[in-house]
């Protein structure tokens, strides 16, 4: 891997997601300079001067250009936001088929300016295209990194702090699986303020109907946002903006990413939302949890959930 001369990012995409996660950055000054590309050249341009007017206020100097795939070339990180987006109603993986033909061309342009950095995958499917875009660029996986359960984890960790009222600084707690559908909450390793959910639902059984429920607002949220405003934005923007600094400042941080298993959990051969400790260098290593017999075997469908739409298309050649 290269050392690119500072921390630059190719951001690819500036729909709804990719303007949000260019705010987040500037606004926390996690990058040197941001490079936008996207199809719409003349909103970009006015995104990319919007952006620069509000470098002033910002912690640090960030310096925002519309790009060009020759951007890539020294770009420690391409972030890509790009592709169809999800429509009321749609599930996420019934966007790979439009999506993957986006994906090739994508990858296949990054690839052919000389790219030696690391992929953020943030568009839907996104477990589906993260592994994509590892076997379309022909990079090692710890490379390529999906923003997998960090938006759902989020989500999970904010309503569960509004319902035991703390801070959702203070919740610990991960969805992981598909992004999507058939994602599972980790109940047995959670701990409110310290706290095991577990040690809690032991001295109050009727608990568990109230996580249930904070389970399933939280995984139909996306829903619900994009049937009120078109799309999520602001939160995944955020998320990607901490994996982005977790990266840069090399912080050995675990978040619920998407990343290639090689046997943990029993799997391989797929991206999957996880803990994962992410560096400099992108996945140091995936963090297999302690799951129960019943989070197992919920993990088990997840995987299979992915496997069913992402073995056909692999194994036709397509």
């Amino acid at each position: 891997m290269k050392v690119s001369a500072g921390n630059k990012v190719v951001l690819i995409g500036a729909g709804d997601v990719g303007v949000a996660y260019a705010y987040a950055l500037v606004n926390q000054g996690i990058c040197d300079h941001l490079a936008i590309i996207d199809i719409d050249e003349r909103k970009t341009e006015g995104n990319v001067m919007d952006l620069n007017h509000g470098v002033v206020w910002a912690p640090s100097r960030t310096k925002v250009t519309r790009g060009t795939y020759a951007d890539c070339e020294d770009a420690a990180l391409v972030v890509l936001c790009a592709g169809a987006a999800q429509k009321p109603g749609e599930t996420r993986l019934q966007l790979v088929d439009k999506n993957m033909k986006i994906f090739k061309s994508i990858v296949d342009d990054v690839m052919a300016n000389g790219f030696d950095g690391i992929f953020l995958v943030a568009t839907n499917p996104v477990d589906i295209l993260t592994y994509a875009t590892w076997k379309f660029s022909g990079l090692p996986a710890h490379r390529v990194i999906g923003s997998g359960t960090v938006l759902d984890t989020a989500r999970f960790r904010y309503m569960l702090g509004e319902y035991f009222e703390v801070s959702p600084m203070s919740v610990h707690a991960y969805i992981v699986g598909e992004h999507g559908d058939s994602e599972l909450p980790v109940l047995s390793s959670a701990n409110i303020a310290g706290v095991g959910l577990r040690r809690r639902l032991e001295k109050n059984p009727e608990l568990h109907d109230e996580l249930e429920a904070i389970f399933v607002r939280t995984r139909d949220a996306a829903y619900e946002i994009i049937d009120a405003k078109g799309s999520t934005s602001y939160g995944i923007g955020m998320g990607l903006a901490r994996i982005t600094r977790a990266i840069f400042q090399n912080q050995e941080v675990a978040l619920p990413v998407s990343a290639l298993l090689r046997g943990e959990y029993g799997h391989e051969d797929i991206y999957i939302g996880t803990p994962a400790i992410v560096n400099r260098k992108g996945i140091r290593r995936v963090v297999e949890l302690e799951l129960d017999e019943y989070e197992a075997g919920q993990f088990n469908k997840s995987v299979a959930t992915l496997r069913e739409i992402q073995d056909p298309f692999w194994k036709d050649g397509e």
